[in-house]
């Protein structure tokens, strides 16, 4: 459906799209710069507690050190202390830094800075009269219980920092619940507020799809009823185009044997009549006897024509000589008249008589439109067995055509099709513009032994 006749139609639902959209922005940009801030809090906030525990054990590194040199006399035992000093003063910059801005923390630093101070003081007074040869007073410094509550006192500090910090951590934590919570109940009512705007929008053409279905459904019931009827017509024409075959050889047998039976018998007559006059007349009357040996020729053409129009009309040679030898005439004649060579290869097989005429019929056709339209060199004509059918392919090497342009008379390839169909056979044509033709039939084998009726013009 179109956004427009959406808006139209539901003309509060744009605004309030606009509005949750908007909502949904700055709840979510809201929510996620305060989250940003308190995680940047809580990172600072580690931060300070790491380096509240540098200092620690950076102050137990430089005490170890100065034990480990007094101990043994070895300076690379001063190099802790050395290595102690620098990460203190990098520690205590990071949290002079961080704890700037709060005073009561900013005293506790002070102590600390103080405490740490007098402490590494008192390490390098120890370090320094051990240097100079007074160890007795190095080790007393040592003995004494200064360092201890100086340690004690900086254990003690540290650990208050680290308690405020982790206060301030769970406030932090509990701050960033917070927000996250009502960012949650924020996207849930604009989610809801959305899909209830969605549904409104959407419920109309819901029922304009339901209704379209029906009316598809509707519409492909009516295509299966006209592809039922389509294929129920198919059915009857087919059946009723084998009807037309059949009734038009028939016919032609019918009118086979009238001109076999009684022209035949008449021009047979008439050229005994002749032959009878010209027998009276020998020697009387010359000119007469030119017009009769002219009238005999003429009788004996009429005799040959109404031959060649009766083997048209029922080829005799299909009842008497079977399929394979009358399709080698025809090839063999047409051969001979056009110039064309052809070659056969047909084997004998077992089909009903009308689908022996279908397939002679099919060659004919074939063999005429090579004629007509080919202008083909040579002409291959096979006639086979094979599982269960028998297949008739007729071949040329002409010129071809392009099978998926309908071409401007195709009436006699819809007669081979109609043909083979009607004999529950299968017609294929393959032709590409120069690359000559095939047409290719299959039929279902029979096995019965029809009786030939012999026809003898």
């Amino acid at each position: 459906m179109d956004v427009f006749k959406v808006v139209k139609r539901y003309p509060i639902i744009f605004p309030l799209a606009c509005v949750a959209a908007a909502a949904m922005v700055f709840i979510s940009e809201g929510s996620y710069w305060q989250s940003v801030g308190t995680l940047n809090e809580m990172g600072a906030t580690g931060a300070a507690h790491t380096s509240i525990n540098a200092l620690q054990r950076s102050i137990l590194d430089a005490e170890t050190g100065q034990r480990g040199y007094l101990l043994t006399s070895r300076k690379e035992y001063l190099q802790p202390y050395a290595n102690a000093r620098k990460q203190i003063d990098e520690s205590f910059l990071v949290l002079d830094r961080y704890y700037g801005q709060e005073p009561a923390s900013r005293d506790a630093l002070k102590k600390l800075h103080a405490l740490i101070e007098t402490r590494l003081s008192e390490i390098a007074v120890t370090i320094r009269l051990y240097e100079e040869g007074r160890v007795d007073s190095a080790r007393e410094i040592v003995l004494s219980d200064i360092g201890k509550e100086q340690m004690d006192a900086i254990r003690t500090i540290s650990a208050e920092l680290q308690e405020h910090e982790a206060r301030h951590v769970a406030a932090k934590r509990d701050d960033l619940l917070q927000t996250l919570r009502l960012n949650r109940i924020g996207v849930v009512l604009l989610s809801t507020l959305s899909l209830f705007a969605l549904f409104m929008v959407l419920r109309r053409p819901f029922a304009i799809e339901r209704r379209q279905q029906g009316q598809r459904r509707q519409v492909q019931a009516e295509r299966d009823l006209l592809e039922s009827e389509v294929k129920h017509r198919t059915a009857q024409l087919t059946e009723l185009t084998h009807h037309l075959q059949t009734a038009r050889e028939d016919e032609r047998h019918r009118l086979a044997r009238d001109l076999h039976d009684e022209l035949g018998a008449l021009l047979t007559s008439a050229k005994l009549d002749a032959a009878r006059i010209k027998s009276r007349l020998a020697g009387t009357a010359p000119e007469a006897l030119a017009l009769l040996a002219h009238l005999v020729e003429t009788l004996n053409s009429g005799i040959a024509l109404g031959r060649r129009i009766i083997e048209d009309l029922r080829p005799s040679a299909l009842s008497n000589l079977g399929l394979a030898a009358t399709l080698e005439i025809l090839a063999r004649e047409f051969a001979d008249h056009s110039g064309v060579e052809v070659q056969c290869a047909l084997e004998p097989v077992d089909l009903e008589p009308t689908a022996e005429l279908t397939v002679y019929r099919l060659v004919q056709e074939a063999i005429t439109n090579i004629t007509k339209y080919a202008r083909a060199s040579h002409v291959w004509v096979s006639l086979a067995k094979r599982e269960d059918c028998v297949e008739i392919s007729i071949r040329d090497d002409g010129v071809g055509f392009d099978t998926t342009v309908p071409p401007s008379s195709a009436y006699g390839l819809v007669g081979m099709r109609f043909r083979v169909e009607a004999q529950g056979g299968t017609l294929v044509v393959v032709s590409s513009p120069g690359r000559g033709t095939l047409i290719q039939a299959r039929l279902p084998n029979s096995t019965l032994s029809a009786e030939r009726e012999p026809l003898n013009p």
